[in-house]
């Protein structure tokens, strides 16, 4: 339990570690004036019981003495409560979103391969559900627990100041308690670590689900799919019911055992009280302590099982946090130009090799296109330029400088992407394209939309520029993505342009909007592009091929189909069907 706790406390920033120490500081104040009504009632009965056995003259200060303890002990739990509940949520609600802006800003930085080898599911599990149970779990587990413990040992001691003898019985029932808590906790450890992967799997196949509908319905899927989802719903589900199952039969026990610790306190009390060891008014604080005991004992060990998932969930995110990042401790660089260099280039993705030994020279301010056959290392080289990947072997750099020795985030500022597949946020259509730049004011997101070509369609729309738009962009048009797309890059103006299969999936009356928004966004910059259709390629600086990870041909447009090689047939193909009549 303590290593637990220990291990959450180390997840913890800072700040937040601060106020858990500080709630069980608090905590252990709030235990000793929780034990004062123990003393008042001591005091009271004492009071009554000498008045009406012993036939002595009730003391009525005895009452004010009760009652002044009693609301000493009151207001003090009452303050010293509110301060320890507010410093543990404040503490463990603030350390998961402290996690989750973390986690995110870690993702950043791992190479995309991260991304390709773990489910969208699982990712999000960890920042969603894991965190948040750990967020809900910790405020209560720790103040429960921690809480339970302090007031119950509190308790144990004033009993030890009252009949040593006693107090020894109490202490073995907590210590019988604890045992019995542990096998608890040993109980729910397997089925706990299947509930954090079950977590993921529900996330990952709702995600799927949901983004895949279209294509679940037109193959007339729903069922088998439904079908699916319905399984890792039901699985989890079990999952759950397993987890509770085992904790009630321990939980049960641990029941038993609190109580029969109470039941012999009271056997213990009325024993000596018998034998004549132990006064009445005693005997009866005693049997008030066996009631309190128990139900402390019951509100902190019911928790106890809990402590497990946050164990869990802290492995979880640790396992993100702890993965290596690529080497992000460059410095911050201006190039003097963006000359992009890649030298030798290799690069697998697991074991298989995706880049072999690519060399190209980019001169700024000129337009490359890249072609070749689905699969031949087309995206992926123009990944590892940008650095979304580390190069197995080789260099690539920008003005000069290996891109390594950038900082990342002042390598992100000389690149600006516009992908084949866009993605847009649920937000107003002004933040989209104002995404690079927040503060921007309206007048540049609008002068940005112009250029775009899609102002006239914005404008058109209920809202305007304030219009939400829903996750991923899916209430406008593949066309109209695109552009908001490319306004954004407008936006950010960076001085190379990378463009993946810009107007490859683009309607034929959106594409002259769409080229023509491609030449106000590439006006003077260094242009990298990634296209299939020949009107894009054509008038390229330079046109180069790649194919099984190799530059197969590299030259101009005219000199490529002079030489009979893959791009000529690229083209004489896309002619063909060009040429095709309905």
């Amino acid at each position: 339990m303590f290593e637990t706790l220990n291990k959450f406390f180390k997840f913890c920033d800072k700040e937040n570690r601060r106020k858990f120490y500080g709630s069980i500081l608090v905590g252990i104040i709030n235990s000793f004036f929780m034990a004062l009504r123990i003393a008042a009632v001591s005091v009271m009965l004492t009071g009554v019981i000498n008045a009406t056995v012993e036939k002595e003259p009730f003391q009525l200060n005895s009452i004010w003495i009760s009652l002044g303890i009693l609301a000493v002990s009151t207001i003090g739990a009452i303050i010293t409560k509110k301060i320890t509940a507010m410093w543990q949520c404040e503490g463990g609600y603030r350390t998961c979103a402290n996690k989750r802006i973390e986690i995110a800003e870690h993702l950043r930085y791992l190479p995309m391969g991260y991304f390709n080898e773990n489910s969208l599911g699982e990712i999000t599990s960890v920042t969603t559900n894991t965190m948040e149970a750990v967020g809900d779990v910790a405020t209560r587990a720790v103040m429960m627990v921690l809480q339970g413990l302090l007031d119950s040992i509190l308790i144990i001691i004033m009993i030890m100041f009252y009949e040593w003898k006693v107090g020894l019985v109490a202490l073995a029932g907590f210590a019988l308690f604890e045992f019995v808590n542990l096998f608890m906790r040993v109980a729910v450890k397997k089925v706990s670590a299947e509930k954090i992967v079950d977590d993921a799997a529900e996330i990952g196949k709702v995600l799927e689900f949901i983004q895949g509908i279209a294509e679940v319905k037109s193959y007339n899927l729903a069922g088998q799919r439904q079908s699916e989802l319905n399984k890792v719903i039901n699985k989890r589900k079990k999952t759950l019911i397993k987890m509770e199952m085992r904790c009630i039969p321990v939980s049960n026990i641990q029941s038993l055992v609190a109580k029969l610790t109470g039941v012999a306190i009271m056997m213990v009390s009325i024993s000596s009280y018998l034998n004549g060891t132990m006064v009445l008014a005693n005997c009866v604080v005693m049997l008030v302590c066996a009631f309190l005991l128990f139900n402390l004992l019951e509100a902190g060990g019911n928790y106890s099982a809990l402590l497990r998932v946050i164990d869990l969930g802290v492995s979880k995110a640790n396992a993100i946090l702890n993965l290596p990042t690529m080497d992000i401790e460059g410095s911050d660089f201006k190039p003097e130009n963006c000359n992009i260099e890649a030298k030798d280039l290799d690069f697998a993705y697991d074991k298989k090799k995706i880049i072999d030994g690519i060399s190209l020279n980019i001169p700024e301010k000129t337009t490359t296109a890249i072609v070749g056959p689905s699969g031949g290392g087309k995206t992926t080289f123009c990944h590892l330029l940008a650095r979304f990947w580390d190069v197995d072997k080789g260099s690539v750099s920008l003005g000069g400088k290996n891109v390594k020795d950038y900082s990342m985030d002042s390598l992100m500022q000389n690149y600006s992407f516009v992908f084949q597949s866009v993605y847009l946020f649920h937000d107003t259509i002004a933040n989209n394209i104002r995404f690079g730049q927040p503060d921007a004011p309206m007048e540049k997101v609008i002068e940005a939309a112009k250029k775009a070509c899609c102002h006239d369609f914005i404008s058109a729309l209920p809202e305007g520029y304030d219009t939400v738009i829903g996750e991923a962009g899916a209430s406008l048009s593949g066309g109209e993505r695109q552009r908001i797309s490319i306004a954004r890059a407008i936006m950010k103006d960076s001085p190379v342009i990378i463009l993946d299969e810009a107007t490859a999936n683009v309607d034929p009356e959106n594409e002259r909007d769409l080229i023509e928004a491609i030449s106000a966004l590439t006006k003077e910059k260094t242009v990298i592009m990634i296209a299939h259709r020949l009107k894009t390629v054509r008038h390229a600086d330079q046109i180069v091929v790649i194919d099984k990870g190799r530059i197969a041909e590299q030259g101009k447009h005219e000199e490529l189909v002079a030489n009979g090689g893959i791009y000529a047939k690229f083209i004489e193909a896309r002619k063909e069907a060009v040429s095709w009549k309905l």
